[in-house]
């Protein structure tokens, strides 16, 4: 592994399991110092600061905040990877349903931005990686909430990219597909389906790895890629754009 992130602070949401645990392992393998936000940090990745709390509370993300930049000196990247699924169409659910999903899907994505920007702005290369979805830009039966949130997340990144741009932050965005995460076993078992079928409906034949979708995070967020600004990259196997 190199070192292309031994000066960099990283904060990560949802840094607990899946997604987030995986960009937190390969940010720390690449000299990273990292840490994480999520509501259960029980299986936080060795090595990180953890950090217990909602993106949904305006006191846990303050919080978290500042005990990162008052430990370490500074954030130089926030990922924002907090996320919660919902199966249904626009007729299932309750309002509330909704709105607690686009609180910590959409809103959290905002909170933790405001709270990190301060810190971000003294940073030499400021970055910040969202994570929405290829569910963004592909139309799927039954992901109502989830999918409005999710094209939220991507347009609200080429905003902030166009905001923060000239302030020295890259904002960028990560499209995963379906991940082999007990995220997606959970929706799996919500949708009274096996994972095979999901692996199946990939081009690929198999579903996407965390490790994988890390990967995208980290290149997004390295200091060399100051060239890529407001950006998205699809992680999808090629659930979203191939026919095969």
């Amino acid at each position: 592994m190199t070192t292309e992130f031994k000066d960099s602070v990283v904060l990560i949401t949802g840094g607990g399991n899946g997604i987030g645990k995986a960009t937190a392992e390969l940010f720390m393998a690449r000299g990273a110092t990292v840490a994480i936000l999520d509501l259960d940090i029980g299986n936080a990745p060795q090595g990180a600061d953890a950090h217990a709390g909602s993106v949904t509370s305006d006191d846990d993300v303050a919080a978290a905040v500042e005990a990162v930049a008052g430990k370490h000196g500074r954030i130089d990247i926030l990922v924002n990877n907090a996320g919660v699924s919902f199966y249904g169409t626009v007729e299932d659910g309750t309002l509330d349903d909704w709105r607690r999903v686009i609180d910590i899907n959409l809103l959290g994505v905002a909170r933790m931005s405001r709270a990190a920007l301060p810190h971000l702005r003294r940073s030499s290369h400021g970055a910040i990686v969202n994570i929405a979805s290829c569910l963004a830009q592909t139309g799927l039966a039954k992901r109502a909430l989830y999918s409005a949130t999710k094209g939220g997340v991507e347009a609200l990144t080429r905003a902030m990219a166009a905001d923060l741009v000239a302030q020295g932050i890259r904002v960028n965005c990560v499209n995963p597909g379906t991940v082999d995460t007990a995220f997606v076993q959970g929706l799996a078992n919500v949708a009274g389906r096996d994972t095979s079928e999901f692996a199946a409906r990939q081009a690929t034949g198999y579903m996407v790895t965390a490790e994988e979708v890390a990967h995208a995070i980290a290149y997004l967020a390295r200091p060399g890629a100051r060239s890529t600004v407001g950006a998205v990259l699809t992680v999808e196997a090629g659930f979203g754009s191939l026919r095969v």
